[in-house]
């Protein structure tokens, strides 16, 4: 969500936060501000853009080397410059992702500070200070001292002008990144706001603090004893975090995606062996044997692309009970795991606040878990028992595309291994293997041919209000994941729906407000989706169907995909839900790479 920027070292400290500002612009924001320290403190803070914060940079042109800033996504308090952080409180200025959850109580002890703000920020600022005034008290003592008092989750970055030298950063279920340069430190909540400064990284746990200077890094837990820092290789390059010459992200993104699937399955699906298996699970042959029962935790796409997965793992594992839950809701649900389960928990960034729970209450209770992660370093990557890199390459558009891809296709992977481990028979896994291998250039063919086409169609679509999808098998989490991606993007109220419910309750909407997205492949459900879509058009729909297949269909628009895939054509008919979505958002002129009201990464509850 919320976005942290930090630097100490010989530059102007003013340039490095604005552009690291513009990097973090994807994952959601309402205002943003910074502040450096030389003569003394120069703070600026704006609503809206980076772009208007970059006009009060341009006339101040201050050269100071240190300073802190950050892009706000409004929880307490409306967006405006006076919530806007960083906030300062006497000799304390302060950035924060994250929640103060006692902030209400600890307000009502701190009498000597004027709040100008609604924000739980400025009450943690405000302690820190009090704390900070107290005599031969360090920047780090103050804030150890009154994170030990707060009650919450955060990421933070303090500096003070007492102490011009340093920035003190903790975190506490919220990623803080801290880079390590020559001469310099940086500091950031998301990897990409060190590429082209540094390759190397220390990943804060939770519960540690960390004094930055341009000297280097001292770390501590809250207890102040001292902690080995691991500094590790930053996996990403420029390239990867610009836009390439597509006019989104997003588009970029869905684009790619032959090339990232290919680093996903690179090494792992080998089709002239017919091995497709995952390193790093971390889990024994006899343990992938004795696994009867799977449980998948994920958010939004991750959820979807678990649901998905789910399909694949009952059908290539004789016996296996497999379940799918929304990690909001199963975190506090009194649920039970039986004896020889494994969890999958999945997430694009790593970070996001309720799978990290349920994957902790998971662990608790003695479960071995597997991370399906994009994020390399990230806190469920490293708290989970093993697991997988989708390698999918960092995500800067909002809606996810490319890792739900790569999500789903390393679960598949996990149940063609898990399969071969119980003993099943070779043919069918070899059918699937040989799918995997050539996924990338199926999705090539459909991006290539059909961009176009898809473009025009969207054209004929983008004025609707609403929208059904509809599919059955496979095709009923994709209608979900498609419905997702049109209502985050375009702001179309968008359902996804089993099409067998038409007449449990959806049917009863259609009218000339609405389009129907109606997937059909050709299987052993062909007929049966063929009847959901004639009941559509009894009563007037306005139908688009998606099909492989190349029978007469009687819908008012129709794109044919061509793949000679078959268990796993529903991930080629994804990317043309992804070009749809995105083509009626642009022509509705929206800001397709940041949706209002939408964050990357949900690291707050």
């Amino acid at each position: 969500m919320c976005g942290i920027v930090g630097y100490v070292g010989n530059r102007h400290a003013q340039n490095i936060l604005v552009t690291g500002l513009r990097r973090l612009e994807y994952r959601g924001y309402d205002s943003a501000g910074i502040v450096t320290i030389g003569d003394g403190p120069t703070l600026l803070r704006a609503k809206g853009k980076v772009a208007e914060l970059s006009s009060l940079v341009m006339k101040t042109k201050r050269t100071d080397t240190i300073g802190i800033g950050h892009t706000r996504w409004a929880t307490h308090g409306e967006p405006s410059e006076a919530n806007a952080h960083p906030h300062q409180a006497g000799d304390v200025f302060l950035v924060h992702n994250g929640i103060i959850e006692n902030y209400k109580e600890l307000r009502e002890e701190l009498d000597n500070h004027t709040f100008t703000s609604e924000t739980d920020t400025e009450v943690l600022a405000a302690l820190i200070d009090e704390l900070y005034q107290r005599k031969d008290v360090k920047l780090e003592n103050a804030v150890t001292q009154a994170l030990k008092l707060a009650v919450g989750t955060y990421g933070i970055a303090v500096v003070s002008p007492k102490e011009p030298g340093k920035i003190v950063v903790a975190r506490q279920g919220s990623p803080l990144i801290i880079g390590v340069g020559d001469g310099e430190t940086l500091i950031a909540s998301d990897a990409s706001v060190l590429v082209g400064h540094t390759d190397e990284a220390i990943y804060l746990n939770d519960g540690e603090l960390a004094i930055c200077t341009a000297d280097g890094v001292e770390l501590m837990d809250l207890a102040s004893q001292p902690v080995s820092a691991r500094v590790e290789k930053i996996g990403v390059d420029m390239a990867a975090i610009q836009k390439q010459g597509y006019d989104h992200f997003l588009l970029k993104e869905i684009m790619e995606q032959p090339t990232t699937l290919r680093s996903t399955l690179n090494g792992r699906v080998l089709p002239y062996e017919h091995i497709a298996k995952l390193g790093g699970l971390n889990l024994t042959d006899k343990e992938l044997r004795d696994i009867e029962h799977v449980v998948i935790i994920g958010c939004g796409s991750a959820y979807y692309a678990g649901i998905m997965a789910s399909y694949y793992l009952e059908q290539l594992v004789d016996g296996l009970s497999v379940e799918v839950h929304v990690a909001s809701e199963y975190r506090y649900r009194s649920f039970h795991l039986p004896k020889n389960s494994v969890a999958l928990i999945v997430s694009q960034s790593g970070e996001t606040a309720d799978t990290l729970a349920c994957l902790r209450e998971i662990k608790r209770r003695g479960v071995k878990t597997l991370g399906v992660v994009n994020a390399v370093g990230s806190t469920i990557a490293r708290e989970v028992d093993g697991g997988v890199y989708v390698h999918a390459g960092p995500e800067i558009s909002v809606a996810s595309t490319k890792a739900f891809t790569s999500q789903i296709s390393a679960m598949t992977i996990f149940a063609v291994q898990l399969a071969q481990a119980k003993g099943a028979g070779l043919k069918e896994l070899d059918e699937v293997i040989d799918e995997l291998a050539v996924l990338p250039e199926e999705i090539e063919s459909v991006l290539t041919l059909k961009r176009d086409e898809i473009r025009e169609i969207a054209h004929k679509y983008a004025n609707y209000n609403h929208a059904l999808f509809l599919g059955r098998d496979t095709l009923f989490p994709l209608a979900l994941e498609g419905a997702l991606k049109l209502k985050e993007i375009s702001y179309i109220q968008a359902e996804g729906y089993a099409t067998g419910e038409l007449k449990h309750g959806p049917i009863a909407l259609i009218d000339d407000k609405f389009f129907e997205v109606m997937l059909l492949q050709d299987n052993w459900l062909f007929n049966k989706s063929m009847s959901g879509l004639e009941e559509v058009k009894a009563r007037g729909g306005h139908i688009l169907a998606i099909t492989n297949s190349k029978k007469d269909i009687p819908a008012e628009s129709i794109i044919r995909v061509e793949t000679k895939l078959d268990m796993l054509a529903p991930i080629v008919f994804n990317v043309v839900l992804q070009l749809l979505a995105y083509y009626i958002a642009v022509e509705k002129g929206n800001d397709v790479d940041q949706p209002r009201n939408l964050a990357k990464s949900v690291t707050v509850e």
